[in-house]
């Protein structure tokens, strides 16, 4: 039924052992405060009885039966060689029956002291039964506590097997989400983790199933344009310059293969990098360093790269190179769209949910309806493989970061392709004031 690393063996074993713990510690010193409770009371009355002898000394020539003959008490005088101020108080048994002893100071003159024994076999038969009650009721609650442990263990566990049920009954074709208001209230972070888990799954197999057809569809194409051009080729002769117009036709296809092959072990590298042990970061370095390298590449062509960074610096805990990729084709794609004597802006800030990432630029916008993160996707009459979005969103993805790419708000034609941080595991380094 349980195994050595069930945690509900563990948590089973561990309630019953302080259940029984508790129930034992209680029920024992509620025995003994009653046995206590119960022989100071006697004490108590055989130190009544002994000051009403002592100070009434109405044990003196008495011959006929006292009442406390009948109340079970045995009165003697006893003489001691020396005096003795103490009150001595013991506990004997006689023929099955229990005694309880008081030695009282009577004439300190004549070394003489009260002897009160009275007879306790019916109060020590009570705590007797009261200690077997006691005992049965201990049995009767550590079963209790074990029906109630392995109750409350099963109830625990429900969750986690519904979870695992769910989990196991879906497939890359088959993935629902796991309704997260069903759980209990302590299951909704780890019902929205997996949901999360899940919708990368599926973004992840959708793509894939895109890459692998968009792949062979790529391929596909220059295969057939070789073929065609040495088909025709073939059909007669030419001149050697034909014949090189026509090699630097197939070599130039070639190129363009080779160029979709390093895009597709690019994919390979980069889930690679999302295996990489994350590393703490100052993001705000990170994002000087591309705009460092980047402004030059802008100036080149005639664009002009703007730059504003808030706050001054921002710890976080994150793959590096993941970072670098999204932060670098968002660049690459600005500047590639947007003309000449314009400009491009890298900018960060904070908001709700983390840092902010954008970059802002002034190309020809985008077709918001269509999926821009899809394999193989282009925009505009830019060359291009189509799979650095593809690239940017499974990077995003990765480091648990929204992404998205939107058409400027602000009367000016363009986008704004942003990438937004979570906060957790981050914090702001404080501004060092000179």
């Amino acid at each position: 039924m349980f195994s050595k690393r069930s945690i509900r063996q563990s948590f089973l074993i561990q309630l019953i052992f302080a259940s029984a713990s508790l129930i034992f510690i209680f029920s024992s010193l509620l025995y003994f405060y009653i046995q206590r409770s119960i022989i100071e009371e006697k004490h108590q009355e055989l130190l009544n009885y002994a000051k009403n002898v002592a100070s009434n000394e109405s044990i003196y020539g008495s011959e006929i039966p006292t009442p406390e003959i009948y109340l079970g008490l045995s009165i003697e005088i006893a003489h001691l060689n020396k005096a003795h101020l103490d009150i001595d108080l013991y506990e004997t048994t006689k023929n099955a029956k229990s005694y309880l002893t008081l030695i009282y100071p009577f004439n300190l003159d004549e070394l003489s002291y009260l002897k009160i024994t009275k007879e306790i076999t019916s109060t020590k038969l009570l705590l007797d039964k009261i200690l077997n009650y006691l005992f049965i009721i201990n049995i009767a609650g550590f079963l209790l506590v074990v029906i109630y442990a392995i109750g409350l263990s099963k109830m625990l566990v429900t969750p986690v097997k519904t979870l695992s049920n769910k989990l196991s009954n879906m497939n890359e074709h088959l993935m629902r989400p796991i309704v997260v208001e069903e759980l209990p209230e302590e299951f909704e972070p780890l019902g929205t983790t997996i949901n999360h888990l899940i919708a990368r799954i599926q973004n992840f197999v959708k793509y894939q199933k895109e890459l692998f057809i968009g792949t062979a569809h790529e391929l596909k194409t220059p295969l057939a344009v070789i073929k065609l051009k040495n088909q025709v080729t073939l059909i007669k002769k030419r001149s050697a310059e034909e014949y090189i117009d026509a090699l630097k036709v197939t070599n130039k296809t070639v190129d363009e293969m080779n160029i979709i092959v390093s895009n597709i072990l690019n994919i390979g590298r980069q889930e690679g990098a999302q295996l990489e042990k994350p590393q703490e970061v100052d993001v705000i370095d990170v994002l000087h360093q591309k705009a460092d390298d980047f402004k030059l590449l802008a100036e080149n062509e005639g664009k002009t790269l703007y730059m504003s960074f808030e706050p001054n610096g921002y710890m976080a805990f994150l793959q590096v190179s993941l970072l670098n990729q999204i932060i670098q084709n968002f660049l690459q794609n600005a500047l590639k769209f947007t003309p000449k004597d314009k400009s491009v802006s890298l900018i960060s800030s904070l908001n709700s949910y983390g840092l902010l990432i954008e970059v802002i630029d002034e190309g020809c916008g985008i077709d918001e309806s269509s999926d821009l993160f899809a394999p193989f996707k282009r925009e505009g009459n830019k060359p291009g493989v189509g799979l650095g979005l593809f690239l940017a969103k499974s990077a995003a993805d990765a480091l648990g970061a929204k992404i998205s790419i939107k058409n400027r708000t602000d009367g000016v034609v363009g986008t704004v392709a942003s990438i937004n941080l979570n906060s957790k595991l981050s914090c702001i380094l404080p501004i060092n004031k000179k």
